[in-house]
């Protein structure tokens, strides 16, 4: 499962303000692990989602910009365990 573990670990980390891969390779190891990877999964839509968004011509470009800020800031949080019910044990 390690290889698709990587696979699902494989995204920039840059804007990340909160990012501790230790905390996340123990999150998939721990107790919620099937969890946090369906987070991670999520996370990957919501990438998807973003940029598909962010090529929209029909809304205002506050609104856009807006939109797409949420729907990557999601992303982090999933993917900086957040929410997992009591953290990545």
């Amino acid at each position: 499962m390690a290889r698709n573990d990587d696979a699902l670990l494989a995204f920039d980390t840059g804007d990340l303000e909160d990012w501790d891969e230790h905390r996340a390779r123990a999150a998939l190891d721990g107790r919620h692990g099937a969890l946090y990877r369906n987070h991670l999964r999520i996370a990957l839509h919501l990438d998807s989602w973003a940029h598909a968004e962010g090529g929209r011509t029909d809304v205002d470009a506050p609104y856009k910009a807006g939109y797409v800020q949420a729907l990557r800031d999601m992303a982090a949080f999933l993917r900086q365990t957040y929410y997992l019910p009591s953290g990545p044990d």
